[in-house]
């Protein structure tokens, strides 16, 4: 059994960057069978390497990908303007909300506008500092068997297995973060000055949950540059940063 996982994990890894075939297509082309219908490990990595990498190596690679890439990104988006620079990212008016903007800028209260939607990118790079260790305990559950569904995923399956197991506890735990950074950065004062004055205008009164929205904004800016450190560590040799991360991508990119 054992066999047959590295097998999975190291033609992963192999054929992850493939466009021109599916997962099982050039998983196939990869493996090759012999006459007696097995898999030959020998065809997927260089004879001289295939003993030493062993499926907690592969394992490991993963956990520390992973490490690495929330590390990376908690870092990135804690820093100012590491939610509000990023336009990929960066923490905009709720839909329900834009007709509020809309008006408001109409009437000249603009800087009131900027002023909000500033404040709610500065609670998410001040939350996001704080949720490294929620990350890291779930990366180090991570099993032989979760390793094996990583593989059934696209490049983007190992953001993908975090995301699924750790949104729960992080939304739970981020609120309040995000609560008391609203504060501490005036959020929520302005969010009230926008919608107050905005009342003041509109029959149709708007009094969305900010802390439940920048909580699902932030979160969902943070996965996504974890998926960016996923894709760089699978490709770019300069992005294995460490031992078991050259050690395993850097032995089944050759």
């Amino acid at each position: 059994m054992n066999k047959y996982i590295v097998v999975f994990l190291i033609s992963f890894f192999s054929i992850g960057n493939s466009k021109s075939q599916g997962i099982g297509g050039a998983f196939k082309k990869a493996i090759g069978v012999d006459s007696n219908g097995k898999i030959g490990i020998s065809k997927l990595i260089p004879k001289s390497t295939s003993s030493s990498l062993t499926n907690d190596d592969i394992i490991s690679g993963l956990k520390e990908a992973l490490r690495v890439g929330t590390d990376s990104s908690c870092k990135k988006l804690s820093k100012s303007n590491g939610f509000f620079a990023d336009d990929a990212i960066k923490i905009l008016m709720p839909p329900e909300a834009q007709q509020v903007e809309k008006t408001l800028r109409s009437v000249g209260m603009g800087k009131i506008v900027d002023q909000s939607i500033l404040s709610m990118n500065r609670a998410a790079e001040d939350a996001a500092s704080g949720v490294g260790d929620i990350f890291w305990n779930s990366i180090k559950g991570m099993s032989i068997q979760d390793g094996v569904q990583i593989l059934k995923g696209d490049e983007f399956a190992a953001t993908t297995y975090l995301k699924k197991m750790t949104t729960t506890e992080l939304t739970e735990k981020f609120k309040p973060v995000i609560d008391v950074s609203l504060k501490k950065t005036d959020a929520t004062k302005y969010w009230n000055d926008v919608f107050t004055n905005y009342n003041r205008f509109s029959k149709d009164k708007v009094n969305p949950d900010l802390i439940a929205y920048v909580t699902e904004k932030a979160l969902a800016g943070l996965f996504f540059n974890i998926g960016l450190q996923e894709q760089k560590i699978r490709k770019d040799p300069a992005a294995q940063v460490t031992g078991i991360l050259k050690k395993v991508f850097g032995t089944t990119n050759k």
